[in-house]
């Protein structure tokens, strides 16, 4: 209901003071609540149940009366008959005094399971039997006493009274069907109908609690259960200060007949929308924000709701404070409106206390497996705070994700919880029909004509007694199931009387304050921990929004000062040069930078300084590349590494230091053109290559603009998974066999994957692949790495699983050999990863309509496919190649390899490539290429350097995806495939035209052939030109 007053909201203020004081002790609010119920509990159920008391009955003797359903008949002596003993309270208070005097007599029937007939007597029963058959017979005792086993034929016989609980199951249910649809058929539809309505209704209000709460998001199930332990709380309290200190007693009649109003009037939506408003504000709260605090967040949904509970709460006050006013002279009715005051009271009270307890207690532990998650996120390199923001909040989510998400469990614990709410609550009825109705339902014992019938014929006793007619026993042949129900129930009853007892009881109260007050101390450091996680959070994120200094280019110093001198190649002759001797003192004394560059060079040559250490030592990197340079040319006899002809200034020498690179004596530039922009899943990229070989980049813009003019490229990622195949020894050929069988097992893979995960956020082993060389066992691990190429990711992986094998999983007698035993393989051409496939599989298609061939590639459809076939299929078949079933799939992914930081030579196996042309029905070229191992990385490795990270820049996937690790390497995967497909494109293009040399002369600007020569005389005009045309658009676009 809207406020209907603005200023009602004014009196969620003092609510929302205290849910905030609940939420910062969460665990005291909680545990005191449900101790304060349990007390009331006990003390209503007592007062329903008139002086209900535990059964301390011994659980050493095999079975008592009370175990056992049994009825009391009075036998007349003198009419040898038998008289049910049916009193009310006054009739037993009356007879008391007669009827204890009379003798009591116990008839049980025993029932033998046998397939023989039972007719020896019975050893261990020294009583009358009588109305004996062939499996069962009557004892008649004067203590109730059945022994546990009894011996007939040799043939020994245990006692199940048990037996018969599911024929009282199936008796109680049929019995509950035809007395319902009696009573119904004679009740008055009035009442039928509107105690229907209200149970349907509070049942349909069940369910609609644990779908709001599922709707919520923070819980499918243990919100919405605690809600209902919060009114339960509530109800149980009101019920105590109803009848125990307002004096004002409720019938369990009216509490029936009267709780699924209260249900429906009261309901739960406050609850929801408490829960709703918390959860929501702790979604959308960053990581690190300071009002990220559960009593905070509790507080603020307070002051949302809690106008609005007061309100309604109050109308609801109102309304039963002036029905028990006006009906003092109905007690029952006025009695049941005061208790429904109490429950409206202090459901305000524990919503604002131990509902809301419950909401922070929920938003500390998710906020704690949030830092957790956070903090192991935070550990790896690489990955920026949003990422890690954003993977921490989808660890809550996999979290929640048990089996009691399950929809088919939570269906049925709901339909459990709601039969059993029924069950209790119609048990026990006090007078009109449903009383009659329910009183009826308890099952009949078994034969009780035939009993009767027995014990008028055959039973006579010469004295007025008591005789207790006690339900069927069953006497069956041991068997394995009866000892462990037995022990079951033996060691239940164990612990119940064990419960009980003064001493242990208190003791195990001591023990439950004890844990509690460790939970308490647990949570606090929980907190501390998740605070930590927090600062340091936010000390990177802060780290990270300092201004970063723009990269500017290396600025020497001055020419003509001694800092200037000592990062150029030529000498100053006129500078004092010292001694060996004196220099390397300088040296030992640390201070090796003061010494000039000839005196460093002679440390050098004399083998006193190494030429690895010259960086540590000089603290420059660019004068240690200098150093090195002069040192190289005395000790080689190269005089040109004295010169610029090798360039070494102006470059970023500190990235490449203990990263890139060791003795580093300068760089070595490199051509790097352009190509595009190529639309690549509609998207354009202007895609770099560094090359040396002419006209390779002018073709693969020709086929950029053909691609281009069919739409552009269409690209399929199929796998992303780096692999590592480490290289193992047993001692025997079975050991390893028996090795291999266990890592293809599911245990086997489940206990790998569990320990290479272990090792990295980010690495994820798909699955190991095994093959076995006599005692050497080789292992295939296929893992994702996210934005890294991944080979140090995964060696770190593979190394603690190996170690794993070793120490935890039985195989200690595993020899390593290698950590890479070329099953990876890398950097080698491999069927293995032509068929298996090694980083990412990308396939790359395009289809070029027939006049876009004609125009711009100078040839045919049909030629085009036809040359395919004979060269990149056949021609590479012939020449038993494996993956190169291309034209130059290489040259491209060298060339932008080289541009972006790849490894170079993981070109080998990245450029593993099948290229496929069709003619379509409309007579267009589909081209496509399928490269199933290219092994890209957008970070580490030369992605670091400046040049490489400003060209990943130009694509868009520098660095490691913000929201989705791995996505920015998948991509630059997609780029290189599209390349190569342009590049596959124009280069069959110009060899089904023979534009191909001509194009390179051209390029290359040879020159021309005389018009006298040979060929040009026999060559025609048309076909010159024809030539001259090709090589031109070659190079042009």
């Amino acid at each position: 209901m809207p406020l209907l007053f603005k200023k009602t909201a004014v009196m969620g203020k003092p609510i929302a003071e205290f849910s905030k004081f609940a939420a910062k002790h969460p665990f005291q609010i909680i545990l005191s609540t449900l101790l304060i119920t349990a007390f009331a509990y006990v003390r209503v159920i007592e007062y329903f149940r008139n002086g209900w008391s535990l059964d301390t009955s011994s659980v050493f003797h095999a079975m008592n009366l009370n175990q056992v359903e049994s009825k009391d008949f009075l036998y007349n002596s003198s009419t040898n008959s038998l008289q049910p003993l049916n009193f009310t309270n006054g009739q037993i208070a009356a007879n008391l005094e007669v009827y204890s005097t009379l003798p009591k007599i116990y008839v049980t029937e025993l029932e033998f399971k046998s397939t023989e007939p039972v007719k020896c007597p019975i050893k261990e029963i020294d009583d009358i039997t009588f109305a004996s058959t062939e499996n069962s017979r009557f004892v008649v005792q004067s203590q109730f006493d059945l022994p546990y086993t009894v011996s007939l034929d040799d043939v020994v016989y245990q006692l199940r009274p048990q037996k018969n609980k599911l024929l009282q199951f199936i008796n109680f249910a049929t019995v509950l069907k035809e007395c319902l649809l009696e009573k119904l058929q004679t009740s008055d539809p009035t009442d039928v109908f509107v105690i229907g309505s209200a149970y349907l209704g509070m049942f349909y209000t069940f369910v609609k609690l644990f779908y709001d709460m599922r709707k919520t998001g923070g819980s499918k199930i243990w919100i919405g259960l605690f809600t209902l332990v919060s009114s339960g709380c509530a109800l149980f309290l009101a019920l105590y200060f109803c009848i125990h200190v307002l004096e004002k007693p409720v019938t369990l009649l009216s509490l029936i007949e009267g709780l699924p109003f209260i249900v429906i009037i009261i309901g739960f939506k406050h609850k929801v929308k408490l829960a709703e408003f918390t959860l929501k504000e702790y979604s959308k709260s960053k990581f690190g924000n300071k009002t990220n605090v559960p009593s905070v967040m509790v507080y603020h949904a307070m002051l949302q709701e809690g106008g609005r509970l007061v309100q309604d709460y109050a109308i609801c006050l109102a309304t039963f404070i002036g029905c028990a006013a006006l009906t003092s002279f109905i007690e029952i009715l006025q009695n049941f409106s005061y208790l429904v005051c109490l429950i409206l009271v202090l459901d305000v009270v524990l919503t604002s206390t131990f509902f809301c307890s419950v909401l922070s207690l929920k938003l500390e532990i998710q906020m704690i497996n949030r830092s957790t998650a956070m903090e192991q996120v935070l550990e790896e390199d690489g990955v920026l705070e949003e990422t890690a923001e954003i993977i921490s909040g989808q660890n809550e989510v996999l979290e929640n994700a048990s089996i009691f998400t399950s929809h088919t469990i939570i269906t049925f614990f709901k339909l459990a919880v709601l039969l059993a709410f029924v069950f209790l609550h119609f048990y026990n009825f006090g007078y009109r029909w449903t009383y009659e109705t329910f009183n009826s339902l308890y099952p009949k014992m078994s034969n009780d004509e035939s009993m009767m019938y027995l014990l008028q014929k055959d039973f006579q006793v010469d004295f007025d007694c008591i005789v207790f007619l006690v339900a069927k026993q069953y006497y069956e042949q041991p068997k394995l199931i009866f000892h462990v129900e037995d022990y079951a129930l033996l060691t239940y009853n164990y612990i119940s009387l064990a419960i009980r007892d003064k001493y242990l009881s208190k003791f195990l109260l001591v023990c439950f304050l004890f844990s509690c007050s460790i939970n308490v101390y647990l949570l606090n450091n929980a907190r501390i921990h998740t605070t930590m996680t927090v600062k340091k959070f936010l000390n990177k994120k802060l780290k990270k929004n300092e201004p970063v200094p723009v990269v500017k280019p290396v600025v020497y110093p001055t020419e003509g000062t001694r800092l200037s001198k000592n990062l150029s190649l030529e000498d100053d002759e006129s500078e004092p040069v010292r001694s060996v001797e004196d220099a390397l003192k300088t040296y030992k004394e640390g201070n090796v930078s003061t010494l000039n560059n000839r005196e460093i060079v002679s440390l050098v040559v004399n083998k006193h300084l190494p030429l690895y250490a010259l960086e540590k030592q000089l603290k420059d990197t660019t004068r240690a590349v200098v150093v090195r340079r002069k040192a190289l040319a005395k000790l080689a006899s190269a005089p040109l590494l004295e010169t610029e002809s090798l360039p070494y200034k102006y470059y970023d020498y500190d990235r490449v230091f203990g990263a890139c690179c060791e003795n580093v004596i300068g760089f070595m530039p490199l051509p790097v053109g352009v190509i595009g922009p190529m639309i690549i899943d509609d998207v354009p990229y202007h895609i770099p290559m560094a090359t040396t070989e002419g006209c390779l980049v002018a073709s693969a813009m020709r086929g950029c603009k053909a691609i281009n003019a069919g739409g552009g490229v269409t690209t399929v990622l199929t796998k992303d998974g780096m692999t590592r195949g480490p290289c193992v020894r047993f001692g025997s050929l079975k050991r390893s066999g028996m090795c291999k069988i266990w890592i293809d097992s599911e245990e086997g893979q489940s206990k790998i994957k569990k320990a290479f995960n272990s090792t990295s956020r980010f690495a994820r082993l798909q699955n190991v692949q095994t093959a076995l060389a006599g005692d050497l066992l080789f292992l295939r691990f296929r893992t994702t790495t996210g934005d890294a190429m991944g080979m140090n990711m995964i060696s770190k992986g593979v190394e603690y699983a190996l170690k794993q094998m070793v120490e935890e999983f039985g195989w200690e007698d595993m020899e390593v050999v290698s950590v890479s035993g070329n099953y990876c393989m890398d950097k080698k051409p491999g069927a293995i990863n032509w068929i298996e496939g090694r980083g990412k599989s990308v396939v790359a298609e395009a289809t070029i309509p027939k006049d876009v061939v004609s125009k711009v590639l100078k040839s045919e459809v049909k030629a085009l496919v036809e040359l395919n076939i004979s060269k990149n299929l056949i021609g590479s078949a012939m020449a038993g190649s494996v993956g190169g079933f291309n034209a130059h799939a290489s040259n491209l992914v060298t060339a932008v390899f080289l541009a972006l930081g790849q490894d170079p030579a993981q070109n080998v196996e990245s450029s593993n490539c099948i290229t496929l042309m069709k003619e379509t029905p409309e007579g267009d070229l589909r081209i496509s290429v399928s490269m199933p191992s290219i092994e890209v990385g957008t970070i580490g490795g030369g992605t670091i350097l400046g040049p490489q990270g400003a060209m990943l820049d130009l694509l868009g996937v520098r660095g490691p995806h913000p929201t989705e690790p791995g996505t920015n390497s998948r991509q630059l995967a997609k780029i290189v495939a599209s390349a190569v497909l342009a590049g596959e494109l124009s280069l069959c293009s110009a060899l089904a035209a023979g534009h191909l040399v001509q194009s390179h002369m051209v390029h290359n600007r040879a020159k021309p052939v005389a018009d006298s020569s040979a060929t040009a005389k026999e060559m025609s005009e048309d076909k010159l030109k024809v030539l001259k045309e090709g090589s031109v658009t070659c190079i042009k676009s």
